[in-house]
């Protein structure tokens, strides 16, 4: 373990152990670098790895603040490593197994917590899908939402956060364009409206299965899609 290292294991240690609580303020740097035996090189490089990692929070002419460590927060870097992890077909591979082995479990819990307005919410994002058949970049983004709606209601926000960082909108527009190319897309709205079904009904096995076929037959595609060796189908633009 490097100096620095060090320095960040210490500080953080003092806000695992409660001696500096989300939304406390750090000692100036002097007296932190006394307070832990380091340098104030250390102190600052610490410092600024914390930052960099949504730890900490630096506000100039104020000083250096612990963040609120919501998972939301700190899995933020999540979505963009999973960003860079597409051009690799093994890692996309990866990542599909990943949503198929949390999504449908969080579907089903999903079910037994949704309320009426967070199901309202669901189903009016799932209309907006019908209605966005020809358009794949509206209609990729209500299926994100539709999926974040639905995850949204298991009061998870870890669970939310990983799965929103797994299949982040770019993937998601990959995957419809691909599925509009193949004339699939009918077939995946009709998943969704059978997660929609499910849910209604409050029924967690149902509401798990039906996730599990989406999933899967989305996962299904594009295994085959990769193992055909054809180039991804798909020019992203930097704005997606």
């Amino acid at each position: 373990m490097s100096l620095t290292d060090r320095a960040i294991a210490q500080i953080r240690e003092l806000i695992r152990s409660g001696a500096l609580p989300p939304g406390s303020k750090l000692p100036p740097e002097p007296e932190l670098a006394a307070q832990l035996g380091l340098s104030r090189n250390l102190a600052r490089e610490a410092v600024k790895a914390l930052a960099v990692a949504r730890v900490l929070e630096v506000r100039r002419g104020d000083g250096t603040y612990v963040t609120s460590l919501q998972p939301s927060l700190l899995l933020e870097g999540l979505g963009g490593a999973v960003e860079l992890l597409q051009g690799d077909s093994t890692a996309l591979q990866d990542l599909m197994e990943t949503r198929r082995l949390l999504e449908p479990v969080a579907t089903a819990l999903a079910a037994t917590r949704i309320t009426d307005q967070q199901l309202a919410e669901v189903e009016w994002h799932l209309e907006a899908m019908r209605e966005s058949r020809d358009d794949v970049e509206r209609l990729n983004a209500h299926d994100a939402a539709f999926h974040r709606a639905v995850i949204s209601a298991t009061g998870n926000e870890t669970l939310l956060t990983l799965l929103e960082s797994i299949s982040g909108r770019t993937l998601r527009a990959r995957i419809w364009r691909g599925l509009a190319d193949t004339q699939a897309s009918d077939r995946t709205l009709a998943e969704h409206e059978a997660i929609f079904r499910a849910l209604s009904a409050r029924d967690t096995s149902l509401s798990q299965a039906a996730a599990l076929l989406h999933v899967s037959n989305t996962e299904q595609w594009l295994r085959a899609h990769l193992r055909s060796e054809q180039a991804l189908p798909w020019a992203m633009t930097a704005q997606e």
